[in-house]
């Protein structure tokens, strides 16, 4: 059996699945290149870096029910955020550490909460493995945001919001992003609302997708008809 070649298989990632959706930033697609997916997948699925879909998270053979992003939503969100190298990001979601590790050649450093503290240690595993040294993992709740370390220039939500919080906006500088997947089963879109004054916010819809919920994330306080 051939040994898989990685660096094929990740240019085609990012020539027939990334940039076809239309990732654009050559810096992004670079990025795409130099740190390695199939570090950070669970080894069990290490085939399946490159595919153009979501990557189950099991660590030490127990589904922790979560999964990683597929490599084109990544490169993505990543794009739309248009971080700089001086600013903050806060990641709600840890998972494998493989967004994390992108946010944080782009930043200057990233504040990544996971909830799961079986994911915290593999995503922090793979980020030492990787030698990714300006990121901050914590283990907590941050459904609502991570008041702890605010105001922030970026924050990315890795799980689903069936509404975004208000303390979680607030939690913004003013220029800030933040990126979510915003609604319920079927209806989610990809959005990223940008705090535009101490007030203000302006929401852009990027596309409309489907990602499994963010752990106690906030519900809409009642449903009208």
């Amino acid at each position: 059996m051939q040994p898989m070649d990685f660096e094929r298989a990740r240019y085609n990632m990012v020539e027939q699945q990334v940039r076809p959706w239309d990732v654009l930033d050559q810096s992004v697609l670079d990025l795409l290149l130099v740190v390695k997916r199939e570090e950070f997948v669970p080894a069990a699925y290490r085939a399946l870096a490159f595919s153009d879909m979501e990557i189950p998270l099991r660590v030490d053979g127990v589904d922790t029910g979560e999964s990683m992003w597929a490599p084109k939503m990544e490169a993505r969100i990543l794009q739309e955020l248009a971080l700089k190298p001086q600013e903050q990001v806060l990641e709600i979601g840890t998972g494998s550490g493989y967004l994390t590790a992108l946010l944080a050649h782009k930043a200057q450093q990233v504040v990544s909460v996971e909830i799961d503290p079986r994911l915290e240690a593999f995503g922090a595993s793979n980020l030492a493995r990787a030698g990714v040294h300006n990121v901050r993992l914590e283990t907590g709740d941050a459904s609502g945001g991570w008041i702890a370390r605010a105001p922030y220039d970026a924050i990315v939500v890795t799980g689903s919001l069936p509404v975004l919080p208000a303390a979680m906006r607030s939690q913004l500088k003013v220029g800030g992003r933040l990126a979510a997947v915003i609604g319920t089963d079927p209806v989610m879109s990809a959005e990223i609302v940008t705090r535009v004054s101490e007030n203000g916010f302006e929401t852009v819809k990027l596309f409309e997708t489907w990602l499994r919920p963010l752990r106690n994330a906030e519900r809409p306080s009642s449903f009208r008809f």
